[in-house]
């Protein structure tokens, strides 16, 4: 009987450590090759907000974004630094990250600065740990008292110029006048569509020629 007790508890312990390893397998597979400074663009959805963000923004069809964030890794530790509508300006786990888009059935690409950009990292990443706390911008109007996604990562990088700001629009390419949508959100908030104005967005920031895209983070 003893014997039988002990062979369960031996079988109940491998099995535990073959499941810890399978799950530590995954989680290291979603970490695999990524490096310090490597930003995450977040797919876009079709409708809501995330829709209307992409189809007056979107460039090539490869890159149809609406969120983006920039990883830290501290030693065998992965922490996303970006500005989410949830959090504000936030650093978060990757795991979490990557669970927070799973959920909204986004996925993740990578992206990283081409080797001649690599130096710019550090000061990135500092002024992006200078920067947690603050609110998000909900009214994607420039502000030194919150931040939106896009204007985030462009903030932290601007010290060498890794990303430009350029003149906002907000027309449906489709229709050649403003979008309905952004018609109706800046009407509610009592704001006047700030077309021209100087911001950036996912899809522009997607397209600098000072980064490449890497591969999707599964």
């Amino acid at each position: 009987m003893k014997r039988i007790i002990k062979n369960k508890i031996f079988t109940t312990f491998l099995s535990l450590c073959i499941a810890l390893f399978v799950i530590s397998g995954c989680a290291g597979a979603k970490s695999s090759g990524l490096q310090n400074g490597d930003l995450l663009f977040v797919t876009a959805k079709e409708s809501g907000l995330s829709g209307a963000i992409n189809n007056v923004t979107q460039k090539e069809k490869n890159a149809s974004f609406d969120h983006i964030g920039v990883l830290e890794k501290i030693g065998g530790d992965y922490f996303v630094l970006h500005a989410s509508p949830k959090r504000g300006s936030d650093k978060l786990k990757l795991k979490d990250f990557v669970e927070d888009q799973k959920n909204d059935g986004q996925a993740i690409i990578v992206y990283r600065l081409k080797p001649e950009y690599q130096n710019a990292i550090p000061d990135a990443i500092a002024k992006g740990n200078s920067m947690l706390g603050k609110p998000y911008n909900f009214n994607y109007i420039l502000s030194e008292d919150s931040y939106y996604c896009s204007d985030f990562i462009e903030r932290i990088f601007r010290k060498d110029h890794v990303f430009t700001l350029e003149p906002m629009t907000f027309i449906d390419p489709k229709t050649g006048k403003i979008n309905e949508f952004w018609q109706k959100f800046y009407s509610e908030k009592n704001l006047k569509v700030p077309e021209g104005e100087l911001g950036c967005n996912p899809n522009g920031l997607a397209g600098s020629s000072k980064i490449e895209r890497i591969r999707e983070l599964k």
